[in-house]
C-alpha cells in the first residue's frame, strides 16, 4: 500500500508514481477517510493503479524533498550542512532517509604551465632517488659502513631551479632529514615542510615527495600511494588555499595514473560529520581550493589527462558512499532509507540508472521464502532493490549482475552474538560496495555493458514472527533449508537474489559481494578478500581487478567433499556446515541459486570492510566499478 502523498498526485492528475511510501496502513487508513467523497471515484481509480506489480517502482520524478533528512542533506551531490538538530526517528516511524557526507571541493587539476603561480602557499617537489649503486654487493662493504653512506639528492628539472633559487635550501632540507627520506628512495615518503619568508612576497612552504628509486619497477599501488600521501600533507598543512606538485620527466602519467592519484586524493580525505557537533565535527583541508600538478615536459593529452583526475573524483565518491552506508547507525538506516537512497542513486544518474523495489507482496509473490524468512524479524518491511545501469548508447553485448548483502543490523537473530554487536552495522558491506559501485558507474558511464546491481534488504532481528532455528524454509527456485543457526541469515538473503538475477533478469555473469564469515577473516586476515569461483575465466578477471585497484583478494578453494556438511535430514540442506571450513561451505551453500552454466563468483570481504581506527573502508567499491568497466571494454 502505497502513501497517501501518492493517491492524492493520482487525485491531481500526475500520472505518475511517487517513490516513497513510509506512511504506513494504518497512518493511511486514518488519513484517506478524510478525503471527500465526492473524490470517491477517483481514489479508487488510485488505489487500483498503487496496488499494480511493483508498486514501488521508481520515476524520474522521485525526489527526497517529502522525507525527513534527519540532519543532513540528502543529495549525494549537496553539501552535509546540518538541519536544527539530528533526529533519527520518531517513536512509532523509522528513519527513511540516510544523509550522505559532502566531498571536498577543492580542485584537483593537471596543468601545461610551468612557472609557479606566486599565490601558491605549498609545494610539493616529486624527486627520484638515485639508482643503487653498483658496489652495493661488494664483500669489502659492511652494514654499518652502507648505513653510515650518504648520497647527495641529483635534482633536476623544475626542482633543480628552484633549489638553485633557494640557495640548495632543498638540498639541504634532504640532507638534514637523509636517514629517514634516503632521498625519496620510498615512494610516498615525505620530509618535513620548509617555509621560506621573502620580504614583499607571500610565504611559501615547501614539501620533497618521494618518488621511489629511478629506473626501479613501480608496483600497482604507486600512484594511489602518492595521492594518499598528497592528501593527508595538504590536511596537515593548515591554513592553505592553493598547492602546486611538481613532478620531474621521468615520471610516467597515464590516465589510469592520474584517476589512481585522484581518487585516493579525495577518498583520504574522507570525514564522516553526520552526526558530530560544535568543536567534534573533523573538517579536512576547509581552507584548500585547488591542488595543481605540473610535470617537466607536460604530458601528451592535457584534456584527457584533467579528464582521469575528474574520473578519479567520480571514483572517490562512490567510496564515499560506500563509507557512509557501513558507518551509518541502524536506527538511521533500515531497509525503508535503503532503499531511497537506490533511489536517490538512479536520480542523480543522469538517466543512465533505473530503480525498482519490490515490497514484500512482490517478494511473496515471487516464492522470495528465505530472504522473507530472515525479514520476519526486521522492524520495517523488507525491501528488495534493483539497479539498472544502461551505456547512454543504449547498446550492451553484455549483460552482467553484481549482488550485495544487504543486512542492515545482525544481532545474530535466536542464535544470538554474545560479542562484538556493536560492529554489526557493517553487515552491511556488501550493498555498500555494490551502491558505491552503482554511482560511480552511473556518472562513469562505461559503453557496452549493461549492469544490474540486486540488494535485499532487511535486519536480522529477534521478535515473534523471527525465524527460529529448526524451521524450513522455501526459496525461489525451489529449494527447502533447513535453519540449523539463524546466525547464518546472509546467505539466505542471498540466495533469493541470486536466483533472481539468474532466472529473472538473465545475467551472464554474476558476483556477489558480502561479510559472510568469521572463518574468511580467520583465514586471510583484516586486508584481503576470499573469492570461490569454479569458473578459472572469472577467476583471472577478478585477480586483474584486484591488481589494478589494490583492493587485495585471494582465490580460496571449493572442496566439494564439504557439500556433506550442509546435508539436512528433513530438507534439501541445510544453511551451515560445521566450525570447520565454514567460509567454504557457505560458498558451497551460495552455489546451489546460480545455474551451473552462468558464471558466478563469490567475494567475502568481512575482513577489509571494516578498520578499527578508521571504520569503514569502503572497500569493494573499486573492486566492483573496475569489473564492470573492464568487462564492457573486453571482446
Amino acid at each position: 500500500m502505497k502513501s497517501l502523498t501518492q493517491i492524492v498526485m493520482v487525485l491531481n492528475g500526475l500520472h505518475t508514481i511517487a517513490a516513497f511510501s513510509s506512511i504506513g496502513r494504518r497512518v493511511f487508513s486514518q488519513k484517506v477517510s478524510s478525503i471527500s467523497t465526492k473524490n470517491a471515484a477517483f481514489l479508487s481509480q488510485a488505489t487500483n493503479l498503487l496496488t499494480q506489480t511493483n508498486p514501488i517502482a521508481y520515476t524520474k520524478d522521485w525526489s527526497p524533498s517529502s522525507h525527513r533528512t534527519f540532519g543532513l542533506s540528502t543529495s549525494l551531490g549537496m553539501g552535509a550542512e546540518k538541519t536544527d538538530k539530528l533526529t533519527s526517528w520518531t517513536f512509532d516511524e523509522p528513519c527513511d532517509i540516510m544523509g550522505m557526507n559532502s566531498m571536498p571541493t577543492t580542485t584537483l587539476s593537471f596543468s601545461d604551465e610551468s612557472k609557479l603561480e606566486d599565490d601558491t602557499d605549498l609545494i610539493i617537489l616529486g624527486v627520484f632517488a638515485p639508482p643503487e649503486s653498483d658496489d652495493k654487493d661488494d664483500d669489502s662493504t659492511s652494514e654499518k659502513d652502507e648505513k653510515d653512506k650518504t648520497v647527495e639528492p641529483m635534482l633536476v628539472g623544475r626542482v633543480k631551479e628552484l633549489d638553485e633559487d633557494f640557495s640548495g635550501a632543498i638540498t639541504e632540507l634532504m640532507m638534514d632529514n637523509y636517514e629517514a627520506f634516503k632521498n625519496g628512495a620510498k615512494a610516498g615518503s615525505l620530509t618535513p615542510t620548509l617555509r621560506s619568508i621573502i620580504p614583499g612576497s607571500k610565504t611559501k612552504r615547501f614539501t620533497v615527495l618521494g618518488l621511489g628509486e629511478e629506473g626501479k619497477d613501480i608496483d600497482d599501488g604507486y600512484f594511489a600511494k602518492l595521492g594518499r600521501e598528497i592528501a593527508l600533507r595538504c590536511d596537515a598543512e593548515k591554513k592553505i588555499s592553493k598547492c602546486t606538485i611538481v613532478l620531474p620527466s621521468g615520471i610516467t602519467l597515464q590516465d589510469k595514473s592520474l584517476f589512481d592519484v585522484s581518487t585516493e586524493f579525495y577518498s583520504t580525505l574522507y570525514s564522516d560529520n553526520r552526526y558530530r557537533n560544535g568543536d567534534k565535527v573533523e573538517k579536512k583541508v576547509e581552507d584548500l581550493l585547488s591542488v595543481t600538478i605540473i610535470a617537466d615536459g607536460g604530458v601528451e593529452d592535457l584534456s584527457a589527462a584533467n579528464d582521469a583526475l575528474a574520473s578519479g573524483k567520480l571514483m572517490a565518491e562512490g567510496v564515499s558512499l560506500s563509507k557512509d552506508i557501513v558507518n551509518a547507525p541502524h536506527n538511521i538506516l533500515n531497509s525503508e532509507s535503503m532503499a531511497n537512497l537506490a533511489r536517490q542513486i538512479a536520480a542523480d544518474s543522469d538517466g543512465t540508472m533505473t530503480c525498482k523495489v519490490l515490497g514484500k507482496e512482490e517478494c511473496e509473490a515471487r516464492g522470495m521464502g528465505a530472504f522473507l524468512g530472515v525479514a520476519r524479524g526486521s522492524e520495517t518491511d523488507p525491501r528488495f532493490i534493483h539497479l539498472t545501469y544502461t551505456p547512454k548508447s543504449g547498446k550492451a553485448s553484455k549483460k552482467i549482475g553484481i549482488v550485495g548483502k544487504g543486512l542492515l543490523f545482525d544481532t545474530g537473530g535466536y542464535n544470538i552474538k554474545v560479542a562484538g554487536m556493536e560492529l554489526m552495522k557493517f553487515d552491511c558491506g556488501g550493498s555498500a560496495a555494490v551502491f558505491g559501485a552503482a554511482k560511480a558507474i552511473g556518472a562513469l558511464a562505461p559503453d557496452n555493458i549493461e549492469a544490474h546491481f540486486f540488494v535485499a534488504a532487511c535486519e536480522n532481528m529477534i521478535n515473534e514472527k523471527a525465524m527460529v532455528p529448526s524451521d524450513i524454509l522455501t526459496a525461489s527456485n525451489g529449494k527447502t533449508i533447513e535453519i540449523i543457526n539463524t546466525d547464518a541469515e546472509g546467505r539466505l538473503t542471498l540466495a533469493d537474489a541470486l536466483v533472481y538475477a539468474d532466472e529473472e533478469v538473465g545475467c551472464d555473469s554474476i558476483i556477489e559481494l558480502s561479510t559472510l564469515t568469521g572463518a574468511c577473516m580467520v583465514s586471510l586476515g583484516l586486508n584481503i578478500c576470499g573469492v570461490w569461483t569454479a569458473d578459472d575465466e572469472l577467476a583471472a578477471e577478478l585477480a586483474q581487478v584486484s591488481k589494478v585497484t589494490g583492493e587485495k583478494s585471494w582465490r580460496m578453494p571449493l572442496e566439494e567433499e564439504y557439500n556433506d556438511q550442509l546435508k539436512s535430514k528433513i530438507a534439501d540442506i541445510s544453511n551451515c556446515g560445521t566450525r570447520y571450513g565454514g567460509a567454504i561451505t557457505a560458498a558451497l551453500f551460495l552455489q546451489n541459486f546460480v545455474s551451473e552454466k552462468v558464471p558466478f563468483a563469490h567475494i567475502d570481504i568481512a575482513g577489509p570492510v571494516w578498520d578499527d581506527k578508521l571504520g569503514a573502508t569502503g572497500f569493494g567499491a573499486k573492486m566492483v566499478t573496475e569489473w564492470i568497466c573492464m568487462k564492457g571494454k573486453k571482446e
